[in-house]
């Protein structure tokens, strides 16, 4: 039998749902300014992120939570605009190596500015401190449950 949400529960949803759809594409539209789409911005601070700035694509697609076909056909889009190549993996022939090109790491630079700004304005300022507490609080308890579900070596979109 479905439990379904009352009232008070179905707000809090919904609530968070505008959320994130306002924020994703509030986002977008800023990273759009700067020649890169959300998906872009997110592999490539991954990827900038991490030592020499290369994964194996497995990690890159588990740090990200995507499929790997999808993240075959993005990194095949972005490797044709410059922002990162992609070789055999040396220990591994099976495996790809995913790296930052110098071309990328400019775009994520000069990107960064403005997404943190954004970020800022849209996110950071309207919260007060109990709120962004409330929030990394309520992150920590809900993000081991949902990765329990969709494990990041199964991602899930």
């Amino acid at each position: 039998m479905v439990r379904w949400l009352n009232d008070d529960e179905q707000k809090t949803w919904q609530a968070y749902v505008r959320l994130r759809q306002r924020m994703d594409a509030a986002l977008a539209a800023g990273l759009a300014r700067d020649g890169l789409s959300f998906a872009d911005y997110e592999l490539l601070v991954a990827l900038s992120a991490a030592p020499d700035d290369a994964m194996r694509a497995k990690e890159l697609a588990a740090e990200v939570c995507w499929e790997k076909s999808r993240l075959s056909k993005h990194l095949a889009r972005m490797a044709s605009r410059g922002l990162v190549e992609r070789t055999p993996a040396a220990d591994d022939a099976r495996g790809i190596l995913v790296r930052l090109t110098p071309q990328g790491r400019a775009a994520i630079e000069r990107a960064a500015p403005n997404h943190v700004d954004l970020v800022r304005t849209l996110f950071i300022e309207p919260m007060t401190n109990r709120e962004a507490e409330a929030l990394r609080s309520l992150a920590d308890r809900v993000v081991p449950v949902a990765e329990r579900s969709a494990p990041l070596d199964q991602p899930s979109r």
